[in-house]
């Protein structure tokens, strides 16, 4: 019997699920069906690829082999498929994009808008994930790109660096009570009401960091999940925040205070998963980024 795609997907949705009935349900097909297909495979294969215990399921050696190939043989034709339908003039086209949550703020929103005027035709796909999600979600094929920070990277991943992002501590406009440009002590914020990111940002755990260098303890006094209801918070109370200096930037309603000594400066990097097939999508995508870092004035990484 010759091997079909089918087979390859059956057994990878048994493998993930690890049990006949919950991947026939995600197959949409019966376990009956299911069942007689992995069979047929095995018998196409000359090996035992699963092993039933019970209602668990769980791979040989043999599966164990078979389905890491298996998931590149996917992955690959996928790649193909696209390969296919790409448009070199951009006429058409499509881009899987992630990004980590700070630059919802003001990156992400003004490359969407290029793109679109650009190249109309090619559909967007833009996801906002924590940066170990995107890594992995490049090397499984899910995504074409990331926009996200320096390393380290798993290996598959391609890092291309892109600018480097600066942050400092923001009041609203007319509190700050320092003066602009006077520099603040870092001492100075443990007299200071914070409200800060949570602690699933990179940009929080970045902050944190900084603040325990400099054994400062800083009162929290409000934590958010979103950097927009920062700035609104900010610009409504007298309580500060930490933000990059490209987000106060634009916001004539916030007020950046420059800390001594200041945070640590962020690489942004542009990854993708290494020997990723390029589509003209992505490679308009990538130029466009380096011209919006360009026009913009971002410090250089």
């Amino acid at each position: 019997m010759a091997l079909e795609l089918r087979h390859l997907r059956y057994l990878l949705a048994v493998a993930e699920h690890a049990n006949f009935t919950r991947a026939a349900e995600d197959l949409r097909i019966s376990q009956p069906t299911l069942s007689q297909q992995i069979k047929q495979l095995e018998r196409t294969v000359g090996a035992q690829l699963l092993e039933r215990t019970g209602r668990t399921v769980r791979l040989t050696d043999a599966g164990e082999a078979y389905v890491r190939y298996a998931r590149r043989a996917l992955r690959d034709l996928a790649a193909a498929e696209r390969a296919v339908l790409d448009v070199a003039d951009l006429s058409i086209g499509h881009l899987r994009l992630a990004f980590t949550p700070t630059f919802t703020a003001y990156l992400i929103g003004p490359l969407t808008a290029e793109l679109h005027t650009r190249h109309p035709g090619i559909t967007l796909d833009v996801r906002e994930m924590t940066q170990d999600r995107i890594e992995a979600a490049l090397l499984a094929d899910e995504l074409d790109l990331g926009i996200a920070f320096h390393g380290p990277h798993p290996p598959g991943i391609t890092a291309t660096a892109l600018f480097t992002e600066t942050l400092t501590l923001v009041t609203a406009a007319g509190r700050s009570g320092t003066g602009e440009q006077e520099p603040l002590p870092v001492r100075d914020l443990a007299d200071r009401r914070l409200a800060l990111l949570s602690g699933d940002f990179a940009t929080r755990s970045h902050i944190d960091a900084y603040f325990a260098t400099h054994a400062v303890r800083p009162r929290i006094a409000v934590e958010a999940n979103s950097v927009q209801a920062l700035t609104e918070i900010v610009q409504r109370t007298t309580l500060a925040t930490v933000l990059p200096n490209a987000i106060t930037h634009d916001h004539p309603r916030l007020t950046p205070i420059p800390l001594n000594p200041a945070l640590p400066a962020r690489t942004v990097t542009l990854l993708r998963r290494e020997n990723a097939y390029q589509s003209a999508a992505t490679r308009a995508f990538t130029h466009l980024v380096h011209d919006h870092i360009s026009t913009r004035g971002y410090t250089p990484a």
